[in-house]
């Protein structure tokens, strides 16, 4: 959970997850859709859908035993090269560096390294100085010391130098460069997109369409929809033409419901939701994504952000 995200806004995530999971067994037996709910607001989803698939092996293929060595553990969906030496180190006490963001700061600090952050030369001198440095008897200790350290007073704009204890072996200290590390590559504009969704009605339920179980949001409900297009003359225009190719319906658009604004990492979004009736009744046989839901039932169905800020707006459609 506290991959991408903060602290304080972890914790009551965290304390429900695990009143609702509290072991392995519990999690694995889950519903995804269970997980994802319970995950809801945190964003990242795939951490939730690897976490659950991950729990399922765990008991099923490895007797419930979680492996004890990064190696091992890094064979496990949604764990990688920190997270598998994270876990090794503190849970088990192998001596393996846990290279985080904040590691890689004060590395290349204590370094003065050049290199930009992220390019396979920095990455590589820091994962080799760094497993130099771990002492072999609580690794743990010492990769947590160093996680607070970066997140305390090694900070990535006015770090705190004059109380690090490590200052005497900080080379861009000594340089007076320590602000201007570690190197960042500038970062390309981030692209914008336009986004019409419908709130289709009919006989007092509300069409819900699930995403593909693979990619961005995977495995989670909204409401129909998508990007505006070049050939589109206007929101509207979009707005029907993306519901008659993801729903086979001709609809009249209502009222306007909102705007929403989300920014993911790689992209903007502005979203636009109308209330929407079709104009015939609707098909019998429905594609398997999509689904006609009561009001009531909506809070149950895991959503992002921008479909539950919709979803909370349009509940109690008559």
């Amino acid at each position: 959970m506290l991959q991408q995200t903060r602290v304080e806004t972890v914790l009551p995530y965290f304390e429900r997850f695990i009143n609702r999971f509290p072991d392995l067994e519990a999690l694995a037996s889950a519903s995804q859709e269970d997980v994802l709910r319970l995950w809801e607001g945190l964003g990242y989803y795939s951490r939730a859908r690897n976490l659950h698939k991950a729990a399922q092996i765990i008991v099923s293929d490895l007797n419930g035993q979680i492996p004890g060595t990064a190696n091992e553990l890094k064979g496990l969906p949604g764990i990688g090269h920190y997270t598998a030496a994270a876990i090794a180190s503190i849970a088990f006490g192998e001596p393996v560096a846990a290279v985080d963001g904040n590691i890689k700061r004060i590395y290349s600090r204590i370094l003065s390294l050049q290199e930009a952050l992220g390019s396979a030369r920095f990455e590589q001198v820091v994962e080799d100085y760094a497993q130099t440095v771990l002492p072999s008897e609580r690794s743990g200790d010492f990769n947590q010391a160093l996680m607070d350290l970066g997140a305390n007073l090694c900070l990535p704009r006015q770090p705190l130098c004059l109380a690090c204890p490590v200052q005497d072996y900080c080379l861009a200290f000594k340089q007076g460069v320590q602000n201007d590390l570690p190197v960042r590559v500038q970062k390309v504009p981030v692209p914008h997109y336009e986004v019409c969704v419908a709130v289709i009605t009919l006989d007092g339920k509300i069409l819900l369409s699930q995403r593909q179980q693979t990619g961005m949001l995977a495995g989670l409900w909204e409401f129909p929809g998508g990007k505006l297009e070049p050939g589109d003359n206007n929101l509207e225009d979009c707005l029907k033409r993306e519901i008659l190719e993801k729903t086979g319906m001709e609809v009249t658009i209502g009222e306007k419901i909102g705007v929403f604004k989300h920014a993911y990492t790689h992209f903007k979004i502005t979203v636009h939701a109308w209330h929407v009736q079709p104009l015939a009744t609707a098909p019998v046989n429905l594609p398997e994504n999509l689904r006609w839901v009561s009001p009531a039932d909506l809070p149950a169905f895991p959503m992002g952000k921008v479909a539950r800020l919709i979803s909370n707006q349009v509940n109690d459609i008559p």
